[in-house]
């Protein structure tokens, strides 16, 4: 896995959670967690760069992450967590 490039602070790295099932039991399987750590990577590099997009085209900080989060919050799936997956 690839160390993020994107800082959460002047000497902090953002670093993927542990990732777990829904009985708090961690994913164990290697190519499982690194397909979750690269997706992982990829949206906080694209949230970055949506982020700077909007600090420079004049919007306010705290309005635009309140939206990435309202956007997160109304995420749909037709997959139930507790569907048995591969």
């Amino acid at each position: 896995m690839r160390d993020l490039n994107i800082m959460a602070s002047k000497n902090e790295k953002i670093t993927p959670p542990r990732w777990e099932k829904p009985d708090g039991s961690p994913v164990s399987c290697t190519e499982k967690v690194m397909v979750l750590n690269e997706n992982y990577e990829e949206l906080a590099a694209l949230m970055k760069d949506a982020l700077e997009d909007a600090l420079v085209l004049g919007c306010s900080e705290q309005q635009v992450r309140a939206s990435f989060h309202e956007l997160v919050d109304l995420l749909q799936t037709d997959i139930k967590e507790n569907q048995q997956q591969p």
